[in-house]
């Protein structure tokens, strides 16, 4: 099973360029391999992957050539600094997606996160904003683009694009990626859309505000139009959802500006506190595909699922919001390999266990850890 896992791992990063240009030690393949098993097993950062390599070194020669030991935190650090994410990025979700097949035609989720601890004040570096597709269905994600601002996601989102496979996928993103290009993108590429619209689409988001008002008095009986509801308790609330997705109306003036659109929609969630109070929060969208309202509201939560499922886990169980490495590419790179972890661990079946508590069990459990790497 340890040889299997080697040449896995190998086949995948033979085309990532090693950046050194001395005479090598170490096998890139060895650092590579090192530091996503140590991410899996706990370790946030250079000093913790080159600790847990050492203590771990006669595992890894089980399918590794460790003849040359295990770097120094530094070397580490400047190995990492020094590869090209874009490249980076390409072999990890080549190995993952031969472990795990995307379902085809799943909803993509993209949206973006600061890395609030990589900014560094002495060389005036801004802390850099990581821009990600997440394959809600099958917990993958599935690409990233790093930006140095979140003003920045308009032009980071079509680069996302360009190395997604998006045929037959509906791509969802919030009202900062509600930009014509981008709805245009995603239909040339063979996908289908559902964007949020606000105030930065000003006509585009009163029209349909007007239209939903205009319509919503008689519960839309008039017009084509498909519903969908859910009534959740819990946590001392009860959220009560609805969704309307209406055939995109004859007429409507901003419909010709928007390549492929179909439907426009809304999604109101009312919540009723323990105290009688409530609060409401409605938002808007275009799609282009006319859904059933239970696929659009499918789309709406599957998009929430990149906060919950990928975002707030880096936060909590990787402490990615405190991680302060930042040095050239390392910060970028490190990313990537946490949510490369995340996906591991998230697909990981053989153990029923929070992913907290799976890196804990790849930690302790060589076996686990072997499992988890060979998509078991």
């Amino acid at each position: 099973m340890g040889a299997k896992a080697s040449v896995r791992i190998a086949e995948h990063f033979e085309g990532l360029t090693d950046p050194r240009r001395r005479e090598v030690t170490y096998p890139l393949v060895n650092i590579v391999a090192m530091a996503l098993c140590a991410v899996l097993s706990g370790a946030d950062d250079f000093v913790a992957i080159a600790d847990w390599s050492r203590e771990k070194k006669d595992w890894l020669a089980r399918f590794l050539d460790m003849s040359s030991g295990v770097p120094s935190h530094d070397r580490f650090n400047a190995v990492f600094a020094a590869i090209k994410p874009a490249e980076f990025e390409k072999c990890l979700l080549s190995f993952i997606t031969a472990l795990h097949e995307v379902t085809e035609g799943q909803v993509i989720a993209i949206d973006g996160k600061t890395l609030r601890r990589s900014f560094d004040a002495a060389s005036s570096k801004a802390p850099i904003h990581m821009v990600s597709a997440w394959a809600s269905a099958n917990h993958i994600a599935l690409g990233q683009v790093v930006t140095d601002a979140k003003s920045n996601e308009i032009t980071a989102i079509p680069k996302l694009l360009d190395i997604l496979e998006i045929q037959g996928c509906l791509v969802t993103i919030d009202a900062m990626g509600c930009q014509r290009e981008i709805a245009e993108q995603i239909v040339v590429g063979g996908g289908d859309y559902v964007l949020a619209v606000k105030g930065n689409q000003p006509n585009l988001h009163t029209a349909i505000k007007g239209f939903f008002a205009a319509h919503l008095e008689d519960d839309c009986s008039g017009i084509d139009c498909r519903r969908s509801e859910s009534h959740e308790k819990g946590h001392g609330r009860q959220d009560d959802r609805y969704y309307y997705l209406a055939k995109l109306p004859d007429g409507f003036d901003e419909g010709s500006k928007w390549r492929g659109l179909k439907a426009i929609s809304l999604a109101c969630r009312i919540t009723t506190h323990a105290d009688g109070t409530q609060t409401h929060d409605t938002r808007y969208y275009i799609a282009s595909r006319y859904l059933s309202g239970q696929k659009f509201a499918d789309a709406v939560r599957g998009h929430w699922a990149i906060e919950n499922a990928l975002h707030w886990q880096l936060d909590v169980t990787f402490g990615e919001d405190q991680c302060r490495i930042r040095k050239g590419h390392a910060d970028a790179n490190f990313s990537l390999l946490r949510r490369t972890a995340l996906s591991l661990l998230k697909n990981n079946t053989s153990r029923k266990l929070g992913v907290k508590n799976k890196r804990l069990a790849a930690a302790w459990s060589d076996q686990y850890r072997l499992e988890v790497l060979c998509g078991r």
